[in-house]
C-alpha cells in the first residue's frame, strides 16, 4: 500500500480541525478517527498481524506530515506507535488479539511511563507492583499520559514485584482502579489530553510484556528508538510548517509606503535563510538517524540520542525566528505560527529531555555507562554501554 496516499486524507482532516482543537483544548476526534480507518496505526507492525511492516523512515514521514497539520494529532499517533512496538516485541499472553487490534485501528494505544517521583527519568519508575493472592497489583501515579481517557490500552511501567527491575504491563481502558486525575491544560499540544492518571489495578502475569524485570530492556530497545525518531519528526514537521508560513507571509505582506513586500528587506531574507538552513540541517540528521535505526551500526545509539535533541532545539530556533520575522501577524492566531511556536516548546522538555540526551551523548562518546550504579532504588538496572538504546 502507498503510505503517502493513505496519509493525505488524514492530514487534510487534521489540518481542517487543528485550529479549533488547539483553541478548545479538545481531543482531535476527527483526525484520530481518520487514523483508525487509514491503516496507519499499524504502520510499523508486522504484516502477519495486519500491519504495514514499514520502518523508521516511514514513521518519520507520517509523524512529520501530521505535525505540520496538527501537532496534537501527531503526538497521539507517535505515542500509539511507541506503545505498539514493545507490545510487538513481547506480546502479553492475556491479550492474544491485541496486536491485530492495534494494527487495524480498533485499538489506540499510549504510554504511561512518567512519574512525579522520577520526573523526566522515565526509565526509573518509583512505583512498584506488588504480588497478591490473585496475581499482581499495579499501583502508580502517572504524571503525563497522552490520550488519557481516549486510548484503548495503556503500556504502563512499574517496579518489578519482590525484585529489582522494571516491568511493563498492558492495561485496558476501563479497568477498575484506572482514573484520570484532572483535565489536560498545556501551553502546547493542547489537544493531546496528556493528563495525570492514578493506577490501582489488579492484573496478572498474562498482561505483562515479556519476562519479569524485562521492562527496562523493552524501554531502551523498543520504545526509545521509535519515540526519539518520531518526536524528532514532529519537531521537523512543526519547523517546516513555520518556515512555509513565514515565507508565504513575508512574500505577501506589503510595506505600502515603500511599495515592496516584507521579503524585500535584506534583514528579513537573511532570517528566512537561517530558518531554512537550520531546518535542512536537522532534517538531514534525522534522515541519517532513521537509516541507522533501520539498519543498525555501531554508532546507531548516538544517532538515537542525538536526533531528538537536535530536532527539538532546531524547532525552538526556527519557530522563534518565524515569530520575529512575521511580527504582530504571528503573535495573533491567523498565521498559526503561534501554535507551531507553542507546540515546539513541548519536545524540548518531553522525556528524555534535550539536556538529558546531551548528557547521555556525552557519556557515550567519553566511554561512560549511561546509567550510574546503584540503581536498585529506582528499579533501573545499570547499562554498560549506549548500545541499550539501539
Amino acid at each position: 500500500m502507498d503510505v503517502v496516499k493513505q496519509l493525505e486524507p488524514v492530514v487534510e482532516i487534521a489540518r481542517k480541525h487543528a485550529h479549533d482543537v488547539d483553541a478548545e483544548g479538545r481531543f482531535p476526534e476527527e483526525a484520530v478517527a481518520a487514523l483508525r480507518s487509514s491503516g496507519l496505526l499499524g504502520l510499523t507492525l508486522p504484516t502477519e498481524v495486519g500491519g504495514l511492516g514499514r520502518g523508521p523512515r516511514e514513521l518519520v514521514l507520517v509523524a512529520g506530515a501530521l505535525a505540520g497539520a496538527c501537532g496534537s494529532t501527531a503526538m497521539i499517533y507517535l505515542m500509539h506507535v511507541s506503545a505498539a512496538m514493545p507490545i510487538a516485541a513481547a506480546p502479553p499472553t492475556g491479550m492474544p488479539g491485541l496486536l491485530a487490534d492495534l494494527a487495524s485501528g480498533r485499538s489506540l494505544a499510549s504510554l504511561a511511563f512518567s512519574e512525579a517521583g522520577s520526573r523526566s527519568h522515565f526509565w526509573a519508575p518509583v512505583s512498584r507492583a506488588t504480588s497478591t493472592p490473585e496475581g499482581i497489583r499495579v499501583s502508580a501515579k502517572k504524571s503525563w499520559v497522552t490520550s488519557a481517557g481516549h486510548a484503548d490500552v495503556y503500556v504502563m511501567s512499574t517496579g518489578t514485584p519482590d525484585a529489582d527491575g522494571v516491568d511493563l504491563f498492558a492495561i485496558a481502558a476501563g479497568s477498575t482502579g484506572l482514573s484520570i486525575d484532572r483535565p489536560w491544560k498545556g501551553m502546547g499540544f493542547r489537544g493531546n489530553c496528556s493528563s495525570p492518571m492514578t493506577v490501582d489495578v489488579d492484573t496478572t502475569e498474562g498482561f505483562r510484556l515479556g519476562a519479569a524485570g524485562g521492562g527496562f530492556d523493552l524501554m531502551m530497545g523498543h520504545v526509545l528508538p521509535w519515540f526519539n525518531l518520531g518526536n524528532s519528526a514532529v519537531s521537523i514537521g512543526l519547523s517546516r510548517a513555520a518556515v512555509d508560513a513565514a515565507v508565504r507571509h513575508t512574500m505577501g505582506a506589503r510595506l505600502e509606503h515603500l511599495d515592496q513586500s516584507l521579503s524585500s528587506l535584506p534583514t528579513i531574507r537573511a532570517q528566512l535563510a537561517k530558518m531554512s538552513i537550520d531546518l535542512a540541517n536537522a532534517s538531514a540528521y534525522l534522515d541519517v538517524a532513521a537509516g541507522k535505526v533501520a539498519a543498525p551500526e555501531d554508532d546507531t545509539p548516538l544517532f538515537v540520542l542525538g536526533s531528538k535533541a537536535s530536532s527539538n532545539d532546531a524547532a525552538l530556533r526556527v519557530t522563534d525566528v518565524a515569530m520575529r520575522v512575521c511580527g504582530g501577524a504571528a503573535f495573533s492566531e491567523h498565521l498559526q505560527i503561534d501554535r507551531y511556536f507553542r507546540d515546539a516548546r513541548a519536545g524540548h522538555v518531553m522525556a528524555p529531555t534535550s539536556d538529558v540526551l546531551y548528557e547521555f551523548y556525552g557519556r557515550a562518546i567519553t566511554g561512560r555507562p549511561l546509567f550510574d550504579a546503584p540503581k536498585a532504588a529506582s528499579g533501573a538496572p545499570q547499562s554498560e554501554t549506549a548500545g541499550a538504546a539501539a
